[in-house]
């Protein structure tokens, strides 16, 4: 909503230095979203002046036309001799009164005017445009202004060029402030002064003799108000005034009916609408449309009509859209002269029609017919019911004042029966609310600024106003106190938290891998939690694979994922490749979040009562009918993990790199992780990991880790060797020890023994790892296989296992007894377990 400050002046008395800076400042004080302040007619400087055309001469030889004019300026110029202005335009003949700017002035942009030779003549001044005074964006030639006024008149004060407007965003609940009558109330409101409500103006009463209006949609149109005027002068103008008022307020002047009706919009904020009286066919009606109907809108569109769209109609049928936009066939007709007699023709006869519509009903309308028109933006926000008598009276006065037409006595007016909304609210609701302590006597005053009715002592009884429909319940009253009161003047205090509801374990662990992972080079990148079946497909996934088993969304943001994600993958994968078409291919990305398995005996879930909190059962019976969302964890990863330079070449990524992410994950976990070879979709069946815990005495898959498989990389667009892991942070969480606790660092030193075992190819090495440590016992401080041979010394199906230990005791150096004991007793247990055998022995 624009609003001219010398517009808004009409309505409240603003101190005489009042600056559009100041009002912007007290109007977002109030909550009003004041975006900038357009200074009109910033470094305009004159003399600028009306004059007269007194002779035209057409110059030839130029590649478009140019005439070159003598003007009459009266004594602007000092000499009161005409001047000599060269012009392009062909808007105007000899005698026309136009608006001239003088050598010495200057216009908007720092443009100086100055006399300059030109197509051969000497120019003193210029004729202008409506563009060149930023008045509107109109080029198609100068202005010609009414022969009423006089040569030499100031025209920078005619035009109303120096002004400011505020552009205000108005939000869908403050409906009211698409109105100088809403902006001026809250102008009023936020400087404490009185208001001229532009609405407070004598209406007739109804009367039978109206033109006859037939409302049989009560619901979509709850008020109906049509006056007729008659004797229009079809060759009548709009005012400059009231020209200036809708360009400032960013609206296109069109006919004098069509501006006054878009005045009266902008003035009160009901919208309106004129018909041309000898175009209509019978009653006016307001109904839903048939299914099929067809209506030709004013922007020359043929639509077609929806049953639930709701209609003006005549006896002919649809003649407009209700609330959104007229019909072209009942249009006001533009003044045209005849060539023989002279005679002008257009529209005498208007019927006004101010109506109340339904908001939902008219945002639905303009959103089938992808139709937004600035009648439809203030409908579905909220207009003011009680305002269309005034409306269309004030609309009737303007036609007979300016166009010299003759107001009809009738006075049509439908109005459904409907009883003002009032809410219970105790005095103190606003203090608890914001925490500051009001008082009764300012939430009354606060309330009755807006146009409540406010009685009761403790409890009070407020009448909402017609023009606020957003006000509904107790607490929406309290933001208007707090609003006026400022939001600035709301404490900051901080939430005291009780002791001992800290994180839970849960979260922590969560907190703990992120960090981990995060210093290990990882990225974190949050995706949505949506999937499709494609990107299972992509996977590989059997047809009974329980990642199939989806949580479908009965209302998803696309069609093409239209479930919850069992799997994490899917979108790091995504990132990974959105990533890499940008130029990025080394890559380590990770991501922890829920994923989402149906089990299969989820109870429908209840529909919650909302006029009161639900129970513990009603909690309980919408908690068991969730799907069961386990917390996971995983990483991707792509490119080289080192880069490559001067030093050397870099390093690729492997499916090892992906199994140290788990075997990160797991220690922060407090868990020991167990690797063996897998085969499991999407990953390669030769180099896919299962990541083992042991709960309970019993080891259970918690993840998996390795390659992608070629085709599903090929499928997904990724490079090849892309690696990932997922992994399941709440098993790894019943399988470890809680919070991990900080290494006691040893001042002994440290004994490292390097033993390599010879064991059948289809040992696990995780089987001979287990062993060695179990083996080793206390002593031993960790334990790292460091290389794996196959060859023909060790024989066919044989491999040998080579293995680092280091050994240290907390209290003292260990003899060379105790080290080989240790390193023994490992050795034995793994030949035990295994049959595993010492390389060289």
């Amino acid at each position: 909503m624009r609003v001219p400050l010398s517009w808004l002046r009409e309505y409240v008395d603003l101190p005489a230095g009042e600056t559009g800076r100041d009002v912007q400042a007290k109007l977002v004080s109030a909550g009003l979203e004041v975006e900038t302040v357009e200074q009109l007619g910033a470094g305009l400087k004159g003399p600028l002046v009306v004059g007269q055309v007194l002779t035209i001469e057409e110059l030839e030889g130029f590649k478009k036309p140019i005439r070159f004019c003598t003007v009459d300026v009266g004594r602007a110029n000092g000499t009161g001799e005409p001047q000599n202005i060269v012009c392009g335009a062909r808007n105007f003949a000899v005698g026309d009164k136009v608006v001239v700017v003088l050598p010495g002035a200057e216009l908007p942009g720092g443009f100086a005017i100055s006399a300059r030779k030109t197509y051969g003549k000497t120019s003193e001044g210029m004729i202008c445009s409506a563009s060149e005074l930023g008045m509107s964006d109109d080029h198609d030639g100068i202005i010609v202004l009414p022969p009423e006024y006089e040569v030499g008149t100031d025209a920078i004060e005619l035009l109303e060029l120096v002004d400011e407007v505020l552009d205000i965003a108005v939000t869908p609940d403050r409906g009211y402030c698409l109105s100088m009558r809403g902006v001026a109330r809250e102008t009023a409101t936020a400087y404490e002064l009185p208001l001229r409500d532009p609405a407070l103006i004598d209406v007739p009463a109804p009367s039978s003799h109206g033109y006859p209006v037939q409302v049989t949609d009560p619901i979509g149109c709850d008020r109906f108000t049509a006056r007729t005027v008659t004797g229009l002068d079809p060759e009548a103008h709009s005012p400059i005034w009231l020209e200036r008022r809708l360009q400032k307020a960013g609206m296109r002047p069109v006919s004098l009916a069509v501006d006054i009706t878009n005045y009266v919009m902008l003035e009160l904020g009901q919208p309106l609408h004129a018909y041309d009286r000898s175009r209509i066919n019978g009653t006016i009606g307001v109904r839903r449309a048939q299914p099929g109907e067809k209506l030709t809108t004013l922007d020359g569109t043929q639509r077609v009509l929806d049953a639930e769209d709701l209609v003006i109609t005549d006896e002919s049928g649809p003649i407009g859209l209700a609330g959104v936009m007229g019909g072209a066939n009942t249009e006001i007709a533009d003044a045209t002269a005849d060539a023989e007699t002279g005679q002008v023709a257009g529209t005498t006869e208007v019927v006004i029609e101010a109506a109340h519509f339904a908001p939902v009903s008219v945002a639905r309308t303009a959103r089938r017919h992808k139709l937004s028109s600035e009648a439809s933006r203030r409908f579905e926000r909220g207009v003011d019911p009680e305002a269309t008598s005034a409306a269309a009276q004030r609309t009737v006065d303007l036609l007979v004042l300016l166009a010299g037409g003759t107001a009809e006595v009738g006075v049509t007016e439908i109005i459904a029966p409907s009883a003002p909304h009032t809410i219970t609210l105790p005095a103190d609701h606003p203090d608890k609310v914001a925490g500051v302590s009001y008082g009764r006597e300012t939430v009354v005053r606060r309330l009755q600024q807006i146009g409540c009715d406010v009685y009761g002592a403790d409890d009070l009884t407020v009448t909402v106003p017609s023009w606020r429909p957003d006000l509904t319940d107790p607490n929406d009253l309290a933001e208007e106190v707090i609003r006026l009161e400022g939001y600035e003047n709301l404490p900051s205090t901080l939430p005291r938290p009780p002791a001992g509801r800290g994180l839970t374990e849960r979260q922590r662990l969560h907190r703990r891998v992120g960090r981990a992972l995060a210093g290990a080079g990882y990225v974190e990148a949050l995706n949505y939690p949506f999937i499709g079946e494609e990107a299972l497909d992509q996977f590989g996934l059997a047809a009974d694979d329980p990642r199939r088993d989806l949580v479908r969304l009965v209302n998803p943001l696309s069609d093409a994922e239209p479930a919850l994600r069992t799997t994490l993958l899917p979108g790091l994968l995504g990132a990974l490749r959105r990533n890499a078409g940008r130029g990025e291919h080394d890559l380590a990305l990770f991501e922890t979040g829920l994923v989402f398995r149906a089990t299969g005996h989820e109870p429908a879930a209840a529909t919650l009562p909302v006029d009161r909190r639900p129970t513990d059962e009603e909690i309980a019976g919408l908690n068991a009918a969730l799907p069961h969302q386990p917390r996971r964890v995983a990483v991707v990863l792509a490119g080289d993990r080192e880069q490559g330079g001067w030093w050397g070449k870099g390093t690729p990524v492997s499916w090892a790199d992906a199994v140290e992410a788990g075997r990160i994950v797991a220690r922060e976990a407090g868990a020991e992780l167990i690797v063996r070879q897998d085969q499991q979709d999407p990953w390669h069946p030769g180099r896919c990991a299962a990541l083992l815990a042991v709960v309970d005495g019993e080891e259970i898959l918690v993840g998996n880790a390795g390659e992608l498989h070629p085709r599903v990389t090929k499928a997904l667009g990724l490079a090849e060797r892309t690696c990932a892991m997922e992994i399941e942070l709440d098993r790894l969480e019943q399988a470890g020890t809680g919070g991990v606790e900080a290494p006691h660092v040893s001042t002994f030193p440290v004994a490292t023994q390097d033993v390599a075992l010879i064991v059948d190819a289809s040992v696990a090495a995780a089987d001979v790892e287990t062993a060695l440590r179990e083996g080793a016992g206390e002593l031993l401080e960790s334990l790292r296989l460091f290389d794996v041979f196959t060859g023909e010394q060790l024989g066919e199906g044989r491999k040998s296992l080579a293995y680092a230990l280091r050994f240290r005791a907390p209290d003292r150096t260990l003899t060379a007894e105790e080290i080989a004991t240790s390193r023994d007793a490992a050795v034995s247990a793994a030949a035990n377990r295994t049959g595993a055998t010492l390389r060289g022995a």
